[in-house]
């Protein structure tokens, strides 16, 4: 399913599939944003222009934005969590004491 999002520090919405946490150009934090898909496709210019002021608005973007809970239960989460696992081997004498 496609869902917008939009990136602070590069002030740009994107249509990502997923819920995704990470800019696809900047790999900073995103903020998914409670509008759907269609209904931002269906705008107009003008209006897309308008909702992209409204997201860089940071109290508004505060309401414009929505939490997706269930990211920890997502198969990107998890391989994320797999690959922030330290082996064996990296852990030291003194980090097992």
């Amino acid at each position: 399913m496609m869902y917008m999002h939009y990136c602070k520090r590069c002030h740009r919405i994107h249509m990502l599939n997923g819920h995704k946490m990470s800019c696809p150009k900047c790999s900073d934090a995103l903020a998914e944003l409670r509008i759907p898909y269609m209904t931002y496709v269906n705008m107009d210019l003008p209006e897309r222009e308008a909702f992209h002021l409204l997201c860089q608005d940071e109290e508004k973007l505060k309401e414009l934005s929505t939490i997706y809970r269930m990211y920890k239960y997502s198969k990107w989460y998890k391989e994320q969590q797999n690959q922030n696992i330290p082996s064996d081997d990296n852990i030291s004498a003194t980090a097992i004491r």
